[in-house]
């Protein structure tokens, strides 16, 4: 006997939106099971106006409304039993963001709410992401936005330490973060991994989920410093349009994964890790899971 729910999760980034619908299959004599239905992202690059002029521009709002009532009609043509929208980054730092939120539940009946760092962590952690975590290692995660990169430190199986830092690929892009900000991110993950022998880092976000996929390794895999870096390398050495066409990278995609990169080696090299697990999850497989659990 099977029973099966279905959630849908919207997380609002600074570089994409997206809409992930999923089953939740709970079995009378078996684990419960959490599938992906379908995903929808949207590219639009939230954080290129915050980050630069402050606000979401007049453009991206009517951009993200249109986005907001076609998620809307997916959700009722799916028969989503219960959603969750999130924003991060972008809306958090947007002077117009609390007033852009309250417009789109007017027009799109969609409630937005815009979370800090420590609470996308926190969500971020109620996917399966214990399940790749082993009580006798020490793993450092790290989650690559656009607007932040979100750092969690585990050890013996828990939680020692957790930061959200203002160092993202859209920022980078518009060069936005300063040396200083630098400092704080490579001082902060050296002062709380140096105690620890051996390090694996845990990768999360649409850009690392990429770099596995032209790595062709097999899933369950993992990658070395040695190849990011060299990876790195190669694709600073070419244009964003063989980018484009040559490795088939979507257009918003082409040009965030070479700061996106820049992250993970420095996290890497700060923590002392030496590869970097990808098991494919993030805030989107959070908001499923924790909809599900409060249910």
């Amino acid at each position: 006997m099977l029973n099966i729910l279905k959630y849908a999760a919207i997380d609002i980034g600074s570089n994409a939106i997206r809409l992930l619908v999923a089953n939740v299959i709970e079995q009378e004599n078996g684990p419960t099971l959490f599938r992906k239905n379908a995903l929808v992202r949207v590219p639009i690059r939230l954080g290129e106006d915050v980050f630069i002029n402050g606000e979401i521009s007049l453009k991206n709002q009517k951009r993200m409304e249109d986005a907001m009532k076609a998620f809307r009609l997916l959700m009722n043509a799916h028969e989503v039993k219960q959603y969750r929208a999130c924003a991060t980054s972008a809306m958090r730092d947007a002077k117009n963001g609390d007033a852009f939120a309250k417009k789109i539940k007017e027009t799109t009946d969609i409630n937005i709410e815009i979370i800090d760092g420590e609470e996308e962590a926190q969500i971020i952690a109620a996917t399966d992401l214990q399940s790749f975590i082993k009580e006798d290692r020490t793993y450092i995660y790290v989650d690559v936005g656009g607007g932040s990169t979100e750092i969690t430190i585990y050890h013996m199986g828990e939680v020692v330490a957790s930061k959200s830092f203002k160092i993202g690929t859209v920022r980078l892009l518009n060069d936005l973060v300063s040396s200083e900000d630098w400092d704080v991110f490579k001082n902060w993950i050296h002062q709380h991994c140096k105690d620890f022998s051996h390090i694996d880092l845990i990768g999360s976000g649409g850009n690392i989920n990429k770099v596995f996929k032209l790595s062709t390794k097999k899933p369950g895999k993992t990658l070395s410093y040695l190849f990011l870096s060299q990876l790195y390398k190669d694709l600073s050495a070419m244009s964003y349009e063989q980018r484009v066409i040559d490795l088939q990278l979507n257009p918003d995609r082409a040009d965030v994964i070479i700061p996106a990169l820049r992250i993970y080696l420095q996290a890497m090299k700060s923590s002392k890790a030496k590869q970097i697990i990808v098991p494919k999850i993030g805030l989107a497989d959070g908001i499923i899971k924790s909809l599900y659990l409060s249910k």
